[in-house]
């Protein structure tokens, strides 16, 4: 018997990789896929990924792949969360005119970033904005653009991110959703709702912005052209979607004030949900994935990448392995300390000439040793964060842990001992992909706002060996401003071949 539910889909486009996922409208996965794909460095400091060759085509091949034995006309709805905040410029027909910029790890307008600050005000732009200028804001990028590539800026009439791009390849519809736009300083104002037509004059001066509406609104409908491609039907809804955290909270059901989510992967990332607009310095104040909702936010530069980034000069030994061995080490790796900022820091403070540091080492560490600190370093960076989020008032009532680093309970273990707060795991791990199946559903009035899609499965709560992170955490708040200088010298001969690299 041929099935008859009706089918949401959801495509998450993500720094290493990309997601898709087939609901119903109760939340049940029906299907999921993955594509993994890569990131260019063409230069230390830029980061930039393909709109074409990774965005675009990781949404038709993702979609082909779940609907290629299914009927395409059971598909109610389509959502595409992505990396954010990025900067893609694109010509009048949409055709992207060079790679888009990435978020925070790209740092090469931070200059830039103080310069608009110092002339629009630092603390106009936080009370306005939510954020100060620094590499994760995408105005500044903008800026960048006009100054460095003027041929290129001049031809420029659309600025894209991840969700948004492929919502044009979609439907033709040029919008963003004020998520994103609230990542975005200093263009948006987080208050009013809109853009700030000034300062948009200032930093992206003449250059049309998007209309802006909400994540689970429609955007258009998939016209024939991208019918074709992807094998959706034509008419098919397609909703605004947003920045790939922001769906993933969606998929936990982190909405309500006191809701906080911890996002284990390439990067770690920090997403609490307050009642109103709430400003730090070093944080990100922004709007939710809803009308009404404000959240704070935070984000490490390096995280599962430092995991990664030691797998493979460990020989490409299995993480399996990995994990296991740095389980057999006691907590505190015997002595040995690390810091995360292989890739600079974002979060609790803006320094893209940070670097990571082992301290420590001893010929009796190994390789257990190594990885287990490296854990402990990012749990360190956590705690940091959370500590800021709490110093102006945030409550942090629901802790939710998401992502693949969730896969082994190593990684979470150690956090909940470093920070001393239990989290929450999901039943339903698939991701932002699962959280763009919801929006569609809101969209398309299949699910209400507020209905839960997602069960708790278990509960990771501090050990024992919580008092043990207690000095280790004093050495490693003393670790980084005792060797600041020495890592920003370091920084500056850190000039290298530039090369492909798959997160």
């Amino acid at each position: 018997m041929a099935e008859t539910t009706d089918l949401l889909l959801g495509i998450d486009i993500g720094t290493a990789s990309s997601k898709a996922v087939l609901a119903s409208p109760d939340g049940a996965v029906v299907a999921d896929a993955a594509v993994e794909h890569g990131t260019s460095r063409p230069r230390p400091g830029w980061v930039e990924q393909d709109a074409e060759q990774v965005w675009w085509h990781d949404v038709v091949y993702l979609t082909r792949h779940l609907l290629a034995e299914r009927d395409a006309g059971r598909v109610r709805a389509i959502c595409v969360s992505g990396i954010g905040p990025v900067v893609l410029p694109a010509d009048g027909h949409g055709t992207p005119l060079r790679s888009a910029i990435l978020y925070g790890v790209d740092t090469r307008a931070v200059e830039l970033a103080a310069e608009l600050e110092a002339r629009l005000g630092a603390d106009a732009v936080l009370e306005r904005c939510g954020s100060r200028l620094s590499s994760q804001s995408a105005g500044p990028k903008v800026a960048w653009l006009a100054r460095n590539e003027p041929e290129l800026y001049a031809r420029t009439r659309h600025l894209f991110m991840a969700s948004s791009y492929a919502v044009y390849r979609l439907t033709g519809a040029y919008v963003l959703d004020h998520h994103s736009a609230s990542q975005c300083p200093p263009l948006y104002d987080r208050h009013r709702q809109t853009w700030i037509d000034e300062w948009a004059e200032i930093v992206a001066p003449g250059l049309p912005l998007p209309e802006l509406r909400w994540p689970a609104e429609i955007a258009g409908a998939v016209t024939p052209a991208a019918a074709e491609q992807t094998g959706l039907h034509p008419g098919t809804p397609v909703a605004v979607g947003t920045i790939d955290a922001w769906a993933e909270a969606e998929s936990v059901d982190v909405r309500e004030p006191g809701d906080v989510m911890i996002m284990y992967g390439s990067t770690m990332f920090f997403i609490a949900v307050t009642d109103e607009p709430v400003t730090h310095e070093h944080l990100w104040g922004t709007v939710g994935q809803h009308a009404g909702m404000h959240t704070l936010a935070g984000g490490m530069a390096s995280s599962g990448s430092i995991t990664g980034w030691f797998r493979e000069i460990a020989g490409g030994r299995p993480f399996e392995d990995l994990v296991a061995a740095a389980d057999q080490v006691v907590p505190g790796s015997d002595g040995l300390l690390a810091l995360p900022y292989f890739d600079g820091e974002r979060t609790p403070f803006a320094d893209p000439h940070a670097r990571g540091v082992l301290a420590g080492l001893t010929l009796r560490h190994g390789s257990g040793h190594i990885y287990r600190s490296l854990l402990e370093a990012t749990a360190f960076g956590a705690r940091h964060n959370l500590e800021e989020f709490a110093s102006v008032g945030v409550p942090l009532r629901r802790v939710v842990a998401v992502g693949g680093g969730t896969k082994a309970d190593l990684w979470p273990r150690i956090v909940s001992d470093v920070t001393g707060r239990p989290q929450e795991v999901p039943t339903t791990m698939v991701g932002a992909a699962y959280g763009d199946t919801k929006l569609a559903a809101v969209a398309t009035g299949l699910a209400g706002r507020g209905d839960r899609w997602n069960d708790v499965r278990d509960v990771v709560r501090p050990g024992q060996s919580s008092s043990v992170y207690e000095e280790l955490y004093t050495l490693y708040r003393r670790l980084h401003h005792s060797t600041s200088e020495v890592q920003h010298a370091l920084a500056r001969l850190s000039e290298g071949p530039c090369r492909m690299e798959v997160a």
